[in-house]
């Protein structure tokens, strides 16, 4: 079999990509060993957030666990809808889906089972897998898993709301988890190695973050390190003064991360080269082997949905020698947990890192008219600016945090500056009228 450009891959880089490159005239063949759809769609992005939903109408619910059980349902019909829709999407004219694991044979060539398929390019956008650290309890040390240790994937998979959680982990996936499990009852317990939760968000909106769950009810372990899981327990010890403690769960989730999904792709063969975090490559996303490019989370760049969706388009335009105006550099990104956070560009503690001078401006949600009327008067916005006045980040905690950053990122493509912000008109009443509050003398 022939195409113009083969991808390894229907996450939300892989079938983005393939239907952006059959508009543009390709003939492209996409390879899923698995489901349409990928991580996202199966267990990660979609089957959270829809648990999110519905967790933040738990607390109106008499009997929570049976809440829980219709949202399970519910999640799941949300995923099959929309993976019928990926298939639908991979059925067009132009690209040819193929079940199968997908190998590299050489720079133009990709085993499925039996049959070759030949492409001028490839494109490996495989993503990633949950990582498990070389602790004794997690069989990743060469002894037994405790039965009661799932990852993210397995543990949206079960119907039944455990009496009680403890999370591994303090950064993206632990804290949704972490949120969400807690609104339908749950008794939540994080460890976590960091001084702080969210080690890539801005430390004060962290911080804050961290404290609004602790009043909800979960329970923070900060600065300890897990020793071993033995059963339902958790054993850890206190990096500041040595202390060892533990915590009792029915179940244990690890969130410590994800890892390249790399193994199996018969990389050395074609050439491509491979890093500590993943396959490497140029800002076109091209590998050391021409004609191979590695887009998403398989390349440890930005291990975001929509970052892979841009790498994908980034490719193919350079495939067809086609410029384009895509930021890289500008990534948004959420945590949907209750508040949400959300953040683009630098931080303070970057630019402090970076040794250049920024300016920041704070504006909080309680000054703001519609977060009173909603009763959402928790939150904080931040705007970074460089010595030019120019915005070089934004920073936000509290509700809808994603769509007040989506704003600024825009706005950052333009390069645009505090005073300009400051000069654009906003409907009232509105929580981005807090950006404004942030951008004002």
């Amino acid at each position: 079999m022939n195409a113009d450009l083969i991808i390894i891959g229907s996450g939300p880089g892989g079938y983005e990509t393939a239907a952006y490159a059959a508009r543009n005239g390709l003939q492209v063949t996409i390879i899923e060993e698995c489901l349409a759809g990928g991580t996202c769609l199966n267990c990660g992005c979609i089957p959270t957030k829809a648990l999110v939903h519905d967790a933040g109408q738990a607390a109106t619910k008499s009997d929570r666990a049976q809440w829980f059980a219709e949202a399970i349902g519910r999640k799941n019909a949300i995923v099959e809808q929309l993976r019928q829709g990926v298939e639908q999407l991979l059925a067009r004219p132009g690209i040819t889906f193929l079940k199968g694991h997908g190998i590299l044979k050489d720079c133009h060539t990709v085993v499925v089972g039996q049959e070759e398929i030949t492409a001028r390019d490839i494109i490996i956008a495989t993503g990633s897998a949950a990582k498990m650290p070389p602790i004794p309890g997690l069989g990743t040390d060469g002894g037994e898993r405790s039965p009661f240790v799932v990852t993210s994937e397995e543990l949206l998979d079960r119907p039944k709301l455990p009496q009680s959680l403890c999370i591994i982990g303090a950064g993206v996936i632990g804290m949704e988890m972490a949120s969400v499990y807690s609104a339908f009852g749950c008794k939540v317990t994080v460890v976590e190695y960091l001084k702080e939760c969210l080690p890539t968000l801005d430390a004060e909106l962290a911080r804050r973050l961290r404290k609004q769950m602790e009043r909800q009810g979960i329970e923070f372990h900060l600065g300890c390190a897990v020793e071993r899981v033995d059963g339902k327990n958790v054993i850890f010890s206190n990096l500041k003064n040595g202390k060892e403690g533990s915590t009792e769960a029915d179940i244990i989730l690890v969130a410590t991360g994800r890892q390249p999904r790399v193994d199996g792709l018969n990389l050395e063969q074609a050439g491509v080269e491979t890093s500590r975090t993943g396959i490497v490559t140029d800002e076109n996303m091209q590998t050391t082997t021409p004609h191979i490019y590695a887009i998403g989370d398989v390349n440890g760049r930005q291990m975001l949905a929509h970052a892979a969706t841009f790498q994908g388009y980034r490719a193919v335009n350079h495939i067809l020698g086609k410029p384009d105006g895509i930021r890289l550099d500008i990534m948004p990104s959420a945590i949907f947990t209750h508040p949400e956070a959300a953040s683009v560009g630098l931080t303070e503690d970057d630019c402090k890192s970076a040794g250049c001078e920024c300016i920041t401006r704070k504006a909080v949600y309680r000054a703001n008219g519609r977060a009173n009327a909603i009763g959402q008067t928790e939150g904080l916005v931040k705007i970074v600016i460089d010595a030019n006045d120019k915005i070089i980040g934004c920073h936000a905690l509290g509700a809808d945090a994603s769509a007040l950053v989506q704003e600024i990122s825009a706005l950052m493509t333009t390069g645009i500056t505090r005073r300009q912000l400051a000069d654009i008109v906003h409907i009232h009443p509105t929580l981005s009228e807090i950006l404004l509050d942030a951008a004002r003398d």
